[in-house]
């Protein structure tokens, strides 16, 4: 399938595997590159050194582009641009709008710069700045979100931008890929829907509460970093919506030390990325502590498989996910639904 997404990073399916911290390591990101998608690193969680060898054990593992996920408010990420400028590295995704310095630096590099936003104008800001393309995330999206569905928010951008625009939050198969193609989006992104296949990482314990998961047991809160965060109700969920702020704030303070000793992040660092994450947000320095708590929250399950101790961001098509394909047999079937969809609206009787 010919897309503008397609056309621009190279790939075969208009369809983006998200940078997701902890779970898209170079095993998924390359199974997601062969499969025909693009795979992209989730960085956010490595070490500048560690991402650089992730990028060379997924080039080891395909031929196929594929791209890192940064943090445009981390403070190393010159740091983190120059390893996959020097990797060679096809795109760069961002989960915050990036500066435009920084389009700029990678964009001399060669490399194709893809923003994640969640509004109009922050799509429209990115363009302006020399974006290639955008993904676009609705309300149904996993992490981090807003609240305006995606139905409403893809439209609004595919009309305010002339760069692709790709869809996310709400994608899990063939049928979407062909709404979001008729709404006018290039392609789709999706975590979810990757997490929950076999070359993912992510323990078995963890993956079986996903496929457990109904659509109620898809929440959003604020309890774990003061910001709305979608995922998984759980007891731990529970737990810390109903508890006190000073006991909230300890264990927020203990597991961003240990996320600290973890990634090999000096205390001075945290702090200028603390405060980059409250520019402009209006968050308190509590939010501040509780923001830098969650990998670890995400670490417990995602790596260490202990769902009843971390929190699982997931996007509400959780509750239609009930298997654990290959990531090459998902492309098949996606694609394969996507042309039966498309022959069905073309065919008469």
């Amino acid at each position: 399938m010919d897309t503008r997404l397609t056309r621009l990073v190279g790939v075969r399916h208009p369809v983006v595997q998200t940078g997701m911290g902890w779970v898209a390591g170079p095993r998924l990101v390359s199974a997601a590159a062969n499969a025909g998608a693009l795979g992209i690193l989730g960085s956010a969680t490595m070490t500048p050194d560690r991402l650089r060898e992730a990028i060379r054990e997924v080039r080891s593992r395909t031929a196929e582009p594929f791209g890192v996920n940064l943090r445009a408010d981390a403070s190393d990420a010159p740091e983190r641009i120059r390893v996959i400028v020097e990797e060679g590295v096809r795109v760069a995704s961002f989960a915050l709008a990036p500066s435009r310095e920084l389009i700029d630096e990678l964009k001399a590099a060669g490399v194709v710069v893809v923003p994640t936003v969640g509004a109009r104008r922050h799509a429209e800001k990115v363009a302006a700045w020399g974006a290639d393309a955008v993904i676009v995330q609705g309300g149904e999206g996993g992490g981090h979100t807003g609240d305006v569905a995606t139905t409403v928010l893809l439209p609004q951008v595919v009309d305010a931008v002339e760069i692709p625009v790709v869809a996310a939050g709400g994608f899990f198969d063939g049928r979407g890929l062909v709404a979001a193609l008729a709404y006018g989006a290039a392609g789709i992104a999706m975590g979810t829907r990757f997490l929950l296949t076999s070359d993912s990482t992510v323990p078995d314990a963890v993956k079986a509460r996903y496929l457990a998961a109904t659509v109620k047991d898809v929440t959003v809160t604020r309890a774990v970093d003061g910001m709305p965060h979608r995922m998984l109700r759980t007891e731990l969920v529970d737990a810390l919506e109903n508890t006190g702020r000073v006991r909230t704030l300890l264990r927020a303070a203990r597991h961003a030390a240990r996320f600290r000793r973890l990634s090999g992040t000096g205390w001075p660092t945290l702090l200028r990325d603390g405060r980059a994450l409250k520019h402009g947000k209006d968050l308190t320095w509590s939010q501040v502590l509780l923001a830098a708590n969650t990998p670890m929250l995400l670490r417990a399950s995602m790596v260490e498989g202990h769902p009843d101790l971390g929190v699982m961001a997931s996007g509400q098509v959780a509750a239609l996910i009930d298997d654990l394909p290959s990531c090459d047999a998902l492309m098949t079937r996606i694609m394969g639904e996507a042309e039966e969809v498309l022959k069905s609206l073309t065919t008469t009787e």
